[in-house]
């Protein structure tokens, strides 16, 4: 009887708030009123011409912090795990000759696209994440086309501290000269051209490396050989 009673009150609660929450504007309104200051100043106040960028980079620059550091210990923790299963080797196919000279001939190619992706990131779609994990895929094609391919667990590592070290202090330093983390603090630029967006191209070109040596680590590990295996 009491969970009955329960049960009734947390249905008759819930549904309450969820009143509340729909009574709160009227019907067609606008629900996001911050998005129009965005649409409306984020051009000038950035520099950017994607505002996507300027929202994710800038204005919520400190949670997208947040995101890079969720990956890097997803990345941690799945390295910890795979430590302590062994692996059963088993044979494996030698790629062909077609994959194993085409992956010669793509692998900068893929690196060169990715890092496109993140240093355009404030003109065109794109930006940090998808950059890095282009040129993650990049080391996969290698993984897959060579056995014997090796990446620098030590050079995966310093890449990824380096980038999350100066992501951080760039953001410091906009809050030492203009009072918030992650403020623009150089001047915005010519506008559709690559030398714009303050602080953006810089953001993006660390997130970019942080995101592609954490990836690639991540991928490392699935792979189950020791630099030496």
């Amino acid at each position: 009887m009491i969970k009955k009673a329960f049960l009734i009150l947390l249905v008759a609660f819930t549904g309450y708030v969820f009143f509340v929450a729909a009574s709160a504007r009227p019907f067609g309104s606008p629900r996001v009123v911050v998005s129009k200051r965005y649409l409306e100043k984020g051009l000038n106040e950035t520099g950017s011409q994607n505002i996507v960028t300027s929202v994710v980079v800038l204005y919520r620059g400190f949670d997208t912090l947040g995101e890079v550091t969720v990956l890097f210990l997803a990345a941690t923790a799945l390295a910890a795990l795979i430590s302590g299963f062994p692996f059963e080797r088993k044979e494996r196919t030698e790629p062909s000759l077609v994959m194993s000279t085409a992956s010669r001939y793509l692998f900068p190619l893929i690196l060169l696209f990715g890092a496109y992706i993140f240093v355009h990131g404030h003109l065109t779609p794109g930006g940090g994440f998808p950059g890095g994990v282009v040129i993650a895929s990049g080391f996969l094609l290698m993984f897959l086309a060579f056995r014997k391919y090796r990446v620098s667990e030590g050079g995966l590592i310093v890449t990824e501290g380096l980038a999350g070290f100066f992501y951080v202090l760039i953001g410091l330093i906009g809050l030492y000269l203009l009072g918030s983390f992650l403020a623009s603090f150089l001047p915005p630029g010519r506008l559709h051209t690559l030398l714009s967006g303050g602080i953006i191209p810089l953001i993006y070109i660390l997130i970019g490396f942080k995101v592609g040596s954490e990836m690639t680590g991540i991928l490392r590990s699935l792979k189950g050989e020791d630099e030496n295996g």
